[in-house]
């Protein structure tokens, strides 16, 4: 027997592609123009990294403003010293889901976090292998370019989508891999759906897309990317999987006065545009993605969606 599963609309894309900009954009019309069913528009986020609560800048994060506007959930969830996966996310985020569709609101899934937005689009069941204290103490000690080599050897499909920078992400997968002897991508089940889902893609020509990306990173250092990221450094220090990523890492060799602040500047558009590659590349193999090229487009797939 058929039965009708609650509306999800996700709106991904590459990072600086407009995304938050366009389901807040969305989510306001909407509202506006009464969704047939709905009363209002409530986001959920699929960043790996604005989880993380004091990485505002460097994480790209929707204001204060926006985020009174159209409430958002799953940004500012943890300390950046604390353990973050997603299947921690999934459960989350299927909470907040629930939530939303509970106060008869329609819930928008926004975000370039590719694993995170499959947890939920596919249900996706996560391999279950405890934390191997000594192999991660030994991969620890290990470079990302490093671990990306390990696990490319165990995992060569996995080894395209993979964030190569990410470290945690890099020594999980080499343990479940090693636990199991199997490829970690192709042990992770997807189970029965669990919402109807519409998923609706911002692709950019890549020109517009590299400008995007250098005048994100401009903007982030006159908002003061240099002292966030000080500050956390003394906190935290470089070690944490979040100082890690983007924004972040390319500081530790600055601090130390080996390199200048253009240079960090560079290096973290360059690293961006890789990163955004490597989301294209994960996004494409997703056929049900409808792509868009802007507001008016996506508002009248949304509401054909809602109607059917």
């Amino acid at each position: 027997m058929y039965k009708k599963l609650p509306k999800l609309i996700v709106i991904l894309g590459p990072t600086a592609s407009g995304k938050t900009d366009l389901a807040i954009k969305l989510a306001k019309k909407l509202a506006l123009s009464k969704i047939e069913g709905f009363n209002g528009v409530e986001i959920v986020s699929a960043d790996s990294r604005q989880i993380y609560k004091e990485m505002n800048i460097g994480t790209a994060k929707p204001t204060k403003k926006e985020r009174e506007i159209i409430p958002h959930y799953l940004i500012d969830v943890v300390w950046p010293n604390q353990e973050f996966n997603v299947a921690i996310y999934k459960k989350l985020a299927i909470k907040a889901i629930k939530n939303i569709l509970r106060r008869g609101k329609l819930p928008f899934l926004v975000g370039g976090t590719g694993l995170y937005i499959q947890s939920i689009v596919d249900n996706v069941e996560f391999p279950k292998v405890k934390p191997q204290k000594k192999l991660r103490e030994k991969l620890e000690k290990k470079t990302e370019k490093e671990l990306f080599k390990i696990y490319k050897k165990l995992d060569s499909k996995g080894a395209k989508f993979i964030e190569r920078r990410n470290k945690r992400r890099l020594i999980r997968a080499i343990e479940v891999c090693k636990a199991t002897g199997k490829s970690f991508w192709q042990q992770r089940e997807k189970g029965e759906p669990l919402f109807d889902i519409l998923e609706i893609g911002i692709k950019l020509p890549k020109e517009e897309l590299k400008k995007r990306v250098k005048e994100r990173v401009e903007k982030m250092f006159k908002l003061g990317l240099e002292k966030e990221v000080k500050n956390l450094s003394k906190k935290y220090g470089f070690e944490i999987p979040p100082m890690q990523t983007i924004g972040y890492q390319e500081w530790k060799d600055y601090f130390e006065g080996k390199i200048g602040k253009e240079e960090v500047k560079e290096k973290i558009k360059i690293h961006t545009l890789q990163f955004t590659k490597r989301q294209m590349t994960w996004f494409k193999r997703d056929k049900r993605i409808k792509w868009i090229k802007d507001c008016k487009q996506a508002g009248k797939l949304i509401r054909e969606f809602i109607r059917n």
